[in-house]
């Protein structure tokens, strides 16, 4: 007989008043869930910069503290709106990773440094009032983007994330251990706890499945720790410790309060930045689009509105301003957090606002936030690779709301096979021009995205 801990019923409505005994585990298991991809950006663009080590320690450290801070103060502002920014939709924000190739190019072609890096947030300024303004131009625009195309982008969405979400299943791309029986067992324990909790229970236990798991996953590499290796050796004879091992003694070196800083990094306005970064300003206002029609058509069910559509972009361009302001790379909507609404249906604002409000903690407390980023890859993986093929099935959904005409058939065909493929296989763009490569080899989600809406004002309406 199944266990049942009954959810309350204003879970799955986004305007219900929740216990917060339940709000709290719903909203703590969206930021598990988006934890590592809202760091990993910044410390991949640092990087980058050279600002990684040495002398610029202590400033990545106040860049990660202040990502935490952003994501909540955005998500809650996409959550209950200010005026017209926000589309009042249950999303989670965070800093965006579809930046990564031009940033990575603006770095480098700038030589690097604080510099370059303050070239990055001038763009990121400038760039995140371009899609505002976009925003506010949504409506007229809507016609481009019917079921079948935003459902097309929802579907290169969750594909583009399933290859993430394995490289954590296996404990991380960097993990030297990547792929090691420790790494897989770790992955598959907490994707089977994920399955018990979901199908073994009812209500509130089975829309925590998610949060459940995780901590089982916690648990599970506790014990690990005791009766495993904890290190191993490479070919070259150099010891490591293993990837799926709490370090403790980073939650232990962490303060327990710190207030973080108003534009550590000076921006600068270098149009060797500017230019490529608006094109990338208007991929990710298509992006948002896809997320917030497959929240709406995973988690409720219906297509989502003109004013939701058009304050989420709002929300995403001035919160991506807002974000440079604290040296924080642009926050767009999270799309792992798309697959998490579409898996358990949990929409409710008010359980999202509390996760949101954690996220506000670990960038005021870093011991907290030490606590969360000492997750093991492969614990997250074996959650990811649920939740990401989740939002395919959404974008599913969206595609067949309407009849599969040949039109439609044709518009899905051709934008996932040659718009996603070129994006997955970036080296057929190894010959084309830089800004081409810039704009279609980050991943499979802008070719897409591009090939669906032009295929979609081409092809004649069929009757």
């Amino acid at each position: 007989m199944k266990k049942s801990f009954k959810l309350s019923e204003e879970a799955f409505q986004m305007d219900g008043k929740m216990p917060l005994s339940q709000a709290i585990p719903l909203g703590l298991q969206h930021v598990l869930a988006m934890f590592v991809g809202n760091l990993t950006p910044l410390l991949i663009i640092t990087g980058a910069c050279g600002l990684a080590g040495g002398e610029f320690a202590q400033l990545q450290l106040s860049l990660l503290q202040n990502a935490m801070l952003v994501a909540g103060i955005v998500t809650l502002v996409q959550l209950f709106s200010i005026g017209p920014v926000g589309g009042k939709v249950p999303i989670i924000m965070g800093t965006s990773s579809g930046f990564i190739g031009v940033f990575n190019s603006v770095a480098a072609s700038m030589g690097g440094g604080v510099l370059a890096y303050g070239a990055i947030m001038g763009a990121s300024i400038i760039g995140g009032l371009f899609e505002t303004v976009l925003g506010f131009f949504l409506k007229p625009l809507r016609k481009f983007f019917p079921a079948v195309v935003t459902g097309t982008v929802v579907m290169s969405i969750g594909l583009s994330l399933i290859s993430v979400g394995i490289n954590s299943f296996g404990g991380g791309n960097n993990a030297k251990d990547f792929g090691s029986v420790e790494n897989l067992f770790l992955a598959v324990f907490v994707l089977a706890m994920i399955l018990v909790f979901k199908h073994g229970t009812k209500g509130f236990l089975s829309s925590s499945a998610i949060l459940f798991g995780i901590i089982a996953g916690y648990i599970a590499a506790v014990v690990m720790g005791f009766v495993l290796p904890t290190t191993g050796v490479t070919a070259d004879g150099v010891e490591y410790t293993k990837a799926w091992v709490l370090n403790w003694n980073k939650v232990a070196e962490a303060s327990w309060f710190e207030i973080p800083k108003l534009m550590p990094v000076k921006p600068v306005f270098d149009l060797r930045a500017i230019l490529p970064v608006l094109i990338m300003f208007i991929v990710t206002a298509v992006e948002t689009v896809g997320d917030i029609s497959g929240v709406m058509e995973g988690g409720l069910g219906r297509e989502a509105t003109d004013r939701e559509l058009a304050g989420g972009v709002m929300c995403d361009g001035l919160g991506s301003s807002f974000a440079a302001l604290f040296g924080v790379l642009p926050n767009t909507s999270f799309s792992q957090n798309v697959g998490l609404v579409a898996m358990t249906k949990v929409v409710n604002r008010f359980a999202l606002a509390t996760g949101a409000i954690f996220l506000i903690l670990c960038g005021l407390c870093p011991k907290l936030a030490a606590l969360v980023s000492i997750m093991p890859q492969s614990v997250l993986g074996g959650a990811a690779v649920m939740m990401f093929s989740s939002i395919v099935i959404s974008g599913i959904q969206l595609i067949t709301k309407n009849p599969l005409t040949a039109r439609n058939l044709s518009i899905v065909s051709v934008a996932l096979g040659v718009g996603y493929g070129m994006g997955a296989n970036t080296g057929i763009l190894a010959n084309a021009p830089q800004f081409i490569q810039l704009i279609f080899g980050g991943s499979g989600i802008v070719p897409a995205a591009m090939v669906a809406i032009l295929l979609n004002i081409v092809l004649p309406k069929e009757d």
